[in-house]
Order: structure tokens, then C-alpha cells, then sequence
């Protein structure tokens, strides 16, 4: 038998889909085949209209107490519903009271709702496989919602989520479109880099967060390769969930460790059709430059260089001292090369409406993007997302399918302008000779335009698809089943012809090259669930099982050609006359899981939440594919006992916890198998072989157990509501290389080491609502994450490589650096703490000095008002850390480069008080190795704390009465406004000396509705 063993056929899957398309399709067949839940009295039909007192209200819910029946109200507040005399009715509506009205024989039951000051607390929250009420969540889960997303002109939805979150720390790693974003969901659970990301479930679909780029083609200009989240239109999304702790994240077992992003798309609402246009144009330049040198400050510091090394006579080479270059002449190579204007256009059009069986939503985005570049640099976006939601009348039989098609093309240079712009002389020559051509100026400098004869393409496209289909058994039995589907596709090149070196240097076509990517990843989900709900006097029991089966299949042909007979021919690799496979590889993830969910409600103020997984993962050995993830979530609502219910100062209090373990498998594909890799040599007209990774059938899951404790409290109808929470994850049975001596032939073998990180902190979340009037409102949100990293245990440290990275008690997050002391006052030499008093300054006994660029803290501070038909929103982002600062990759002073202004605090000059040695052209050795070593020590590594507005919107609803359009709405955005910071660098977020920081975009646009 192979009770665990993987399904081979798709039979059931394909039977799964044309039974529900089949449904689907023809309601009246549906109708007379379902049979009607028994009932003990005859059943008649209820209408009536609900308004707010001043209008119908829309998209209400009508549900029968105890029943699963529901309907919807339309457009005019009008609703039907079968029901029996002695049923009771319960109206609910988002931010409005819910309504439980009896029956009593009536067959029209009109209803006025009034809006709650306490309403946020009965919001349904997306907890991934179930919904649950906010005041009945036992997990930790944060949300942002359409109106916080579409109030920004981002492209990634990690962008939207900045500073919004506690525990969510994200930072973008280049202002370039298409540039990837980092995102550490409650600190960093690996020691492997590439094992911290989160798991990604897009409409119930899990979405893979690994890329399919060539990093040989993308790397100069994206920080990395393309961004597989670029696939998601941030336009299109109604929410996004962060599911952080063990009992939000367990029932998704092994890939809950590092979190879950839930993101959810919008779908049609009850109501007649109607039509929506969204249009922006935005504005994108450089939030903060480096303060360089002007031509008299670095000619200065040149001259003083070359006296220090006792050059009389200047060099032929030293173009910008020996008269080669005009002493006067001064570039801002900033403004020059990375100092443009960015314009961003973006379109979107949506129909959509239904009645109360039928919604439907169907909407097109078109995005255009430039950079801060010279050239013709360009980004293009297209985007389209339908959503059909069908019930049969007596709502029994239910069917949602969702899809979301994105594909974009990227054309940017082959490398970031941003380190050229800080280190080019001031007095460089002209970028363009008399008649506009590139100049060389005599051969003398190697001209920056000239990386715009290259180019970076990358076309991608994304299709994630998925159909849930619901039928009601029996009353309070429900099953469901999810079938998806997803198609990720990267095509991309880069070109370096020939046209890109001076013309004097005579190189040809023969050195032209292409580097050329095609990969493709698709995969289908199975996801049966059965769901039964039981009421018991005041208890309410809810239980929920299911399985999910996933088959991913990627593939990846990277290849780079050289040598081409002419440059028109560079795109055709058959024309290279030497050509290298740097990869082509195909491999298959498998996935089976078995989940659980009991949960236990008594008169919603003591609740229980159990939740358990048995998972299997193709990615590890026949012995240790499957493992069980279990957690525990309990929560008392103490503000419904009986001393607490008439307070009218705490309207809302609630202790909650939990506890269990979930896992990561984020290894890559046949990480425990014995490996062959093509050596591409021949011998007698064979192509060999070699051994690229030895067999460990023991590899096996990482685990990590996390523990939270939390109160919420809700003051004066919570209009004050503060959430406080602490966290403990500890991951464990880590992931890694094991090094292994040379002997062996192999450098290192995949295992698993018994090393323990932990990660700890408090989250703090304070809303506030300051003002609640008619014509005024004012809503503050404040949050803060103090995390803290720590290595709790690594076995034999001290003997392994990982000494020198990594210090038991301290973050993973640690440099070892030199220790820097200041300038010798007698060599005018940077000095450092000697360790081992053996009077060098040698690596690795000196690297003992600890620097931790782990964040200290971070958080956002959000704020909404409302005056008429005025709102304005902003949100200030704040982090607390250090980071390498430009003094790491900045070459020594005296250098053919430029510097920051700071640089000219120099020794002799500013004697005890300098910050920097005395200048060297290169030529004093001594001078190299303290900067050497300067550029890894203490020294390079400061405050790079900031506060930013990162978002500001302003926007006027227009008054429509009497005309054709219903809504109509002009705004003003703007992104990373401002920044306040200390950082020595350009941008205190992204740190990078290579590339863009983010862009300060302002944006402005109009709505409207027809």
C-alpha cells in the first residue's frame, strides 16, 4: 500500500470542472435536480426594501437564523427571500447594526439600518480557507483594503502595504519599474536567504514568489531579477491579509512559516450595471542625491594627492589634472544621468452589477512607465480581471470563478546610471561633440551614453485563474471544492554590441553579445473542503476539513551568444559564433496536504480555535516527505461578561493566544538527490558529465513554533481601539549547506543543521478617531513593531566556515567588521582596534567589532479626513536601523573619482578632526590598506534611520445631481514625498550606490461613474 503516496492521474480534477461549468451553466437543471431542505412549515416568499433612512441600501445580506439560505438586496434596496412564519431574518451590512427581525407571518418587511460605531469589529477577515468576524479572531491578522491600495500609483502590491502593517517590513530595493521589493514578515526565519519569503495565495490560488529571471541578464538593472509580483495588478484588489501568527498560519502548514499574504481580488456587487473609468498621470523624479564635489573642491583634493605621493609631473592618464580636460568645466553628472523626470499613465475601466443570484465584475488597465534615465527607457503594462459570481435561487448551489491575465514588457538600459553619476570626475568631458555625436574627447574617458547602445528586454505574462464551487448538503453542511490554475511566462534579453566600446579601440561585432532567457512555470490546485456549522443553545461548533493537491511544473532555457557576424543579426542567436548554456533545466513540485479546523464559539466571548496539517513535499526524501503542523488559537472577549457589558468607557476587550508550529520547504527542487551536471566538454565526441551534489535522504523540514499573547481593547465605541501583542517564533532543523572539506570533491552538502533562530517582539496598533460628525471625520492609525533576531543555538560554531558570519546571542543579521578608532595622528592613516595584539590589522582575527543592521523598530502613522466632499489622506513611514552608508564602495580619497563633499575633512588639513586620511593617488600602499580595511569597518556602517511621507492623497467628490454620471471624483497623490533622515547615502531605504532609489512621484487623476 501507499497510503502517502502522490497522485499520478488529473481524471478527478478534470471531473471536478466540467460537473461545475455544467451547473453553472444551467440553472433551471440545477433547480429541479437539488432537493429542498426539509422544513415543518410551508415556506413563503418575504420582500421588502431596506434604505439608510435617506436611500435604499445595496448589497445588504438577508440570511434565515440558523439557515445557510441567503439572498442580497439590489440596487433600490429591494430583496426576496423563502421563508417560513416562525424563521427569523438577519440583515447585516458593512459599518451598519445588524438587524434579527422575526417573521410573524408577514410577507413584506420593510427595514431602516443604522450605522455602528462599532461595526469594525463585526468586519468579516479573510483568514484564507474561512472568514471570521474581527472580534472573534483568535489569530494575528492585519488587512488593508481597496481604499488604502487605489490611494496610491504603485504597480507592486508589496508597495501599497508599506508602513501600513506592524510586523511587515518592507523595503523596495530599486526605484527602476519591474524592480523587485523585500518583504520579512516578522524578521527572518532562515539562515538562507532565499528561505525567508512568504507564501503567496492569490484568490484561494498559491502564487509562486520565485522568479524565473537570468540574473546574468537582469541583474545590472533590477537589484536582481524581475519581480514575479509585478504579475498582480494592485487596481484590481480588494484586500490583502497578512496572516503572522501560528493559528492564522498552521492550517497552511508547511508554507506558513514566513507568513501568508492573502490577496484578494474585486468581484461584482447586486445592483444595476455600472461603468467606471480611473485615469492618472504621474510625475516621478529623485527623492535625495548625493552632496559631490564641485571641479575646484576635487581638483583640490587630486593636486594635494599627488603631492602626498610625491608626483611632480603629472601623469599622462590623469586626464583631469594635466590640462587633457578643461580645469573649469563643471557636470552635475547626477542631473546628467539619473536627474530626468519619469512620467507614469495609467487607464482602467470596470463594468460590473448583477442581481441577487448574479454578480459579475469585468475590468482593463493600461499602465505606461518611463524612467529618470536618459534615452528611451519604458515600461508597459496590460491588465485584465473578470469575476462571476452565480447562485441558484434557493442558494444552495453556489459557483465563483475569477480571473486575472497581466502581461507587461520592459525596455530599460542594460545597467543603472546611478554609481556612474556619483563617481565621474565633475570635469568630465561633454556627453556630445559638435554635431551630436557620443564624445570621446581623444579616447580619454569612456562616455555613459554610450551603455544606451545596450538594452534590457523582458516581456512577462501571468494568468491565475480559479473556480470555486460550493453546494449545501444539508443544513449547515457545506462542500466545496477550488480548481486553479496558473501560467507564469519570462522572455528576456540583453544586448551588448560593440557600438557600446569607443570606436578607437577598433572592436567589432566579434565582440558583441546576447544574453537570452525563456522560462515558464505553470501549475494546477485541487482543493476539496467540507464544512459543517452546528448550533448548540449558545454555543456554535464549526468544523472544517479538507486536502490540497498542486502540481508545479518550471522550465528554463538561459543561454548567452558571442561573437555575431554584424550587430543587425544580435538578436538571432543562431548567427553567435560561440555560444554557452549557462542553464536549461525542467523540474516538477508535487504538494499533497491534509488540513483541519475545529472551531468552538460560546455566545461569542469564549472561543477556541484548533487547527491542524499533514503535509508532503516532492522536495524532500522518500523518508521525510511528510510532516503534521498543528497550532492552538483561544480568545476571551471579557468586555460581554456581566461586570464589563453596561461600561460605557470600554466598549471592547478581548485576550487572546496561540501556539503551534508550521514549516518551510523552500529548498528548490532535488535539493537531496545526487545531481549530474552537463560539463559541455567533449572527449571522442562525447559530452560528459560531473557530479554537481551528493544524496542526504535525511534532508528534511525546517520547523518553526511561534507563541503570541495579545489583548484589544476598545474604548468610548471604539473610537479608541489599541491591539497589543507579543511574538516568539523559533525556526529551527535550518536548511543549509554543510561544507564539506576539498577532498571530497564537492564543497558543500544540503542537510539539515541543528541551528535555532529566534525572532521576538511587541506590536503595537492604536486607531483613534478624533472627530465623528456629518460634514467632518478624522481617523488615526498608528502602528509599531519592536522585533528583535537573536541565534539561539548553532552547534560547534566556532569550528564551522559560519564563525565569522555568525555570533550565538546575537541577529543574523551581524556584520563582523574592523573596529575603527579614528586617524593616526603621526601616519595621517585610518587605525583600527588590533584584537589579537599582534600589531597587523588582519581578517578574520580583527573583524571582532559587532554591527547589527537588523531594524530596531518601525511602523507607519496613517490619517484620513473628511470634510463634505473633501477627503485627504496621509501616512508617514518611520524605521529605526543601520546600514552600510556610501563610504562602503566609495574608492580612497585622491582617487579619479568623485567624492562627497564630506571627503574634504581631510588629514593634515583638519588635524585631529578629520574624517578622512590624507589623499593618495594609488600609489601609497600603506594608504591602500587602511582604506581597504576602512571600507569594512565601523566606519561604513551608520544611522540610516528615516522618517517618510510615504503617501498623500487628495481628492474632491464632485457634485453629479441631475446628470448623467453618478460619481465623479478629481484627486492629487503623491509617493515618497518627503524624507527626513541623517543616512550618509542617497536613499536611507534601498541603501544601494548602484541603483535607483524610489521615486518621489505626484499624481493626479480623475474618477468617474456612469
Amino acid at each position: 500500500m501507499k497510503n502517502n503516496s502522490f497522485y499520478k492521474g488529473r481524471l478527478a480534477f478534470w471531473y471536478l470542472i466540467v460537473f461545475g461549468f455544467l451547473i453553472s451553466c444551467t440553472p433551471a437543471l440545477a433547480k429541479t435536480a437539488l432537493p429542498t431542505l426539509p422544513s415543518s412549515t410551508q415556506q413563503n416568499q418575504i420582500s421588502g426594501i431596506i434604505t439608510d433612512g435617506t436611500g435604499p441600501l445595496a448589497g445588504v445580506t438577508i440570511t434565515i437564523k440558523g439557515q445557510q439560505k441567503t439572498t442580497i438586496s439590489d440596487f433600490d434596496g429591494k430583496f426576496t427571500i423563502r421563508a417560513s412564519p416562525n424563521d427569523m431574518l438577519i440583515f447585516s451590512f458593512m459599518s451598519y447594526k445588524t438587524l434579527t427581525i422575526p417573521v410573524a407571518g408577514r410577507t413584506i418587511i420593510n427595514i431602516e439600518m443604522h450605522q455602528d460605531a462599532t461595526s469594525l469589529q463585526e468586519v468579516k477577515i479573510n483568514a484564507g480557507y474561512y472568514s471570521v468576524k474581527e472580534s472573534e479572531r483568535t489569530g494575528s491578522i492585519a488587512k488593508i483594503t481597496a481604499k488604502d491600495i487605489e490611494k496610491q500609483p504603485v504597480t507592486n502590491p508589496l508597495a501599497a502595504m508599506q508602513g501600513r502593517m506592524s510586523g511587515v517590513n518592507i523595503t523596495q530595493a530599486t526605484g527602476v519599474p519591474g524592480g523587485g521589493f523585500d518583504i520579512q514578515i516578522r524578521g527572518i526565519n532562515s539562515i538562507r536567504t532565499e528561505g525567508n519569503s512568504p507564501l503567496y495565495i492569490v484568490d484561494g490560488v498559491p502564487y509562486s514568489s520565485q522568479s524565473l529571471g537570468f540574473s546574468s541578464a537582469s541583474s545590472g538593472i533590477l537589484a536582481g531579477t524581475t519581480s514575479p509580483l509585478n504579475g498582480i495588478n494592485p487596481t484590481d484588489l480588494e484586500s490583502i491579509e497578512v496572516l503572522k501568527d501560528a493559528d492564522a498560519t498552521a492550517i497552511y502548514g508547511s508554507r506558513g512559516a514566513n507568513g501568508v499574504v492573502l490577496i484578494t481580488t474585486k468581484k461584482g456587487k447586486t445592483g444595476k450595471t455600472k461603468f467606471n473609468l480611473n485615469a492618472y498621470s504621474s510625475f516621478g523624479t529623485l527623492t535625495r542625491t548625493l552632496d559631490l564635489m564641485h571641479t575646484d573642491q576635487y581638483l583640490s583634493m587630486r593636486r594635494e594627492a599627488f603631492s602626498n605621493d610625491g608626483i611632480t609631473t603629472y601623469p599622462s592618464y590623469a586626464y583631469d589634472v594635466n590640462g587633457k580636460w578643461d580645469q573649469t568645466r563643471y557636470t552635475n553628472w547626477q542631473k546628467e544621468l539619473i536627474g530626468g523626470t519619469a512620467t507614469t499613465n495609467n487607464l482602467q475601466a470596470t463594468l460590473s452589477g448583477g442581481s441577487s443570484g448574479t454578480q459579475y465584475l469585468l475590468s482593463g488597465t493600461m499602465h505606461k512607465e518611463t524612467t529618470v534615465f536618459p534615452g528611451d527607457a519604458k515600461y508597459g503594462k496590460g491588465a485584465v480581471h473578470t469575476s462571476l459570481t452565480h447562485s441558484t435561487e434557493d442558494g444552495r448551489f453556489k459557483i465563483n470563478f475569477s480571473a486575472n491575465y497581466t502581461a507587461d514588457k520592459n525596455i530599460l538600459p542594460p545597467s543603472d546610471f546611478t554609481y556612474k553619476a556619483a563617481v565621474l570626475a565633475p570635469n568630465a568631458p561633454a556627453l556630445y561633440d559638435a554635431n551630436g555625436n557620443l564624445n570621446w574627447e581623444n579616447n580619454s574617458w569612456t562616455n555613459p551614453l554610450a551603455t544606451l547602445n545596450g538594452r534590457y528586454t523582458a516581456t512577462t505574462a501571468a494568468l491565475i485563474a480559479n473556480t470555486l464551487l460550493s453546494y449545501q448538503i444539508l443544513e449547515g453542511l457545506e462542500l466545496k471544492t477550488s480548481l486553479s490554475y496558473t501560467d507564469n511566462r519570462v522572455e528576456e534579453n540583453r544586448i551588448n554590441p560593440s557600438t557600446m566600446y569607443n570606436p578607437a579601440f577598433g572592436i567589432g561585432s566579434e565582440r558583441s553579445t546576447l544574453y537570452l532567457n525563456n522560462a515558464s512555470s505553470h501549475s494546477w490546485t485541487m482543493e476539496p473542503q467540507l464544512n459543517w456549522l452546528k448550533k448548540i443553545g449558545k454555543s456554535e461548533i464549526n468544523i472544517l476539513a479538507g486536502a490540497t493537491f498542486q502540481d508545479q511544473k518550471s522550465s528554463q532555457l538561459a543561454q548567452t551568444g558571442s561573437g555575431f557576424p554584424s550587430n543587425g543579426l544580435i538578436y538571432n542567436l543562431a548567427a553567435a559564433s560561440r555560444l554557452n548554456i549557462s542553464s536549461n533545466s525542467f523540474s516538477e513540485y508535487k504538494y499533497q496536504a491534509f488540513f483541519g479546523r475545529i472551531n468552538f464559539n460560546y455566545k461569542s466571548k469564549y472561543i477556541l480555535n484548533a487547527t491542524g496539517r499533514r503535509d508532503g513535499s516532492s522536495r524532500f526524501g522518500p523518508g521525510n516527505r511528510f510532516a503534521n503542523f498543528a497550532a492552538v488559537g483561544a480568545a476571551w472577549v471579557f468586555s460581554k461578561e456581566s461586570f464589563l457589558d453596561t461600561s460605557t468607557f470600554l466598549s471592547f476587550g478581548k485576550l487572546r493566544a496561540s501556539y503551534g508550529t508550521s514549516g518551510n520547504d523552500q529548498i528548490g527542487d532535488y535539493q537531496f538527490l545526487d545531481t549530474y551536471d552537463v560539463t559541455g566538454n567533449n572527449y571522442n565526441g562525447v559530452i560528459g558529465l560531473q557530479p554537481s551534489r551528493l544524496f542526504n535522504p535525511n534532508f528534511a523540514w525546517e520547523t518553526n513554533k511561534k507563541l503570541e499573547i495579545a489583548i484589544e481593547l476598545g474604548f468610548v465605541n471604539d473610537r479608541v481601539f489599541l491591539s497589543t501583542a507579543y511574538y516568539r517564533n523559533r525556526s529551527s532543523n535550518q536548511l543549509v549547506g554543510i561544507p564539506l572539506a576539498g577532498t571530497t570533491g564537492f564543497s558543500s552538502l544540503q542537510a539539515n543543521l541543528n541551528a535555532t533562530v529566534q525572532n521576538s517582539g511587541l506590536e503595537l496598533e492604536l486607531r483613534v478617531e478624533p472627530f465623528r460628525s456629518k460634514n467632518f471625520n478624522w481617523t488615526s492609525n498608528f502602528n509599531l513593531s519592536l522585533p528583535k533576531n537573536k541565534l539561539l543555538e548553532f552547534p560547534n560554531l566556532e569550528s564551522s566556515p559560519y564563525a565569522n558570519r555568525y555570533l550565538i546571542g546575537q541577529s543574523i543579521s551581524i556584520q563582523k567588521v574592523y573596529h575603527y578608532t579614528g586617524i593616526n595622528p603621526q601616519t595621517g592613516l585610518y587605525s583600527f582596534e588590533d584584537y589579537d595584539s599582534d600589531g597587523q590589522i588582519s581578517s578574520p582575527n580583527d573583524q571582532q567589532w559587532i554591527e547589527d543592521t537588523a531594524p530596531n523598530w518601525f511602523g507607519g502613522f496613517a490619517n484620513q479626513l473628511s470634510y463634505k466632499n473633501w477627503s485627504m489622506d496621509f501616512l508617514f513611514q518611520f524605521v529605526k536601523q543601520k546600514a552600510r552608508n556610501y563610504l562602503y564602495n566609495t574608492s580612497w580619497a585622491g582617487d579619479m573619482v568623485n567624492q562627497p563633499i564630506a571627503i574634504g575633512n581631510h588629514w593634515p588639513v583638519d588635524g585631529s578632526n578629520s574624517q578622512t586620511q590624507l589623499y593618495t593617488t594609488g600609489e601609497n600602499g600603506e594608504a591602500l590598506d587602511a582604506w581597504s580595511s576602512y571600507s569594512n569597518s565601523s566606519a561604513t556602517i551608520s544611522d540610516a534611520s528615516y522618517i517618510r511621507l510615504k503617501s498623500v492623497s487628495l481628492s474632491y467628490t464632485v457634485p453629479t445631481k441631475g446628470s448623467a454620471i453618478n460619481t465623479a471624483r478629481v484627486y492629487l497623490q503623491a509617493q515618497n514625498l518627503l524624507t527626513f533622515t541623517n543616512y550618509k547615502g542617497a536613499d536611507p531605504e534601498n541603501q544601494s550606490s548602484f541603483f535607483i532609489a524610489p521615486l518621489r512621484q505626484i499624481s493626479l487623476g480623475v474618477q468617474l461613474g456612469l
